[in-house]
């Protein structure tokens, strides 16, 4: 299983709804709830290993998704341009961009 669960749940944000019902409510508890396994499997009723398996074949199916797609490093690549942008002294004095800018991350959910 990947070690970065921060990556992992924001591939789950993105292409979970690809995802069947079981693989994303299992990543969600492991990755944003910080679940065990043990845990996962307690609560859904399968054993620990059945639940690994499903979270290893859901980040696979993620990691393949992002491969083909590439929306989590769009998303990434445009964060940082409006960081940029943002601390940028002529937006900064300019109140319609630094308001666009402001409305663009927040539909983003990057403020």
């Amino acid at each position: 299983m990947k070690d970065n669960k921060l990556e992992i749940s924001m591939l789950c944000d993105i292409y979970g709804t690809l995802l069947s019902t079981k693989q994303r409510e299992a990543l969600e508890l492991y990755c944003d709830e910080d679940y065990s396994l043990s845990e996962i499997a307690e609560n859904a009723g399968i054993s620990r290993q059945g639940v690994r398996d499903q979270i290893i074949h859901a980040e696979a199916q993620l990691s393949g998704y992002e491969r083909k797609l590439g929306l989590f490093e769009k998303y990434r690549r445009v964060s940082e341009l409006l960081n940029v942008l943002a601390a940028a002294d002529a937006v900064r004095a300019d109140e319609t961009l630094a308001g666009a800018v402001q409305s663009i991350q927040r539909i983003l959910n990057l403020d």
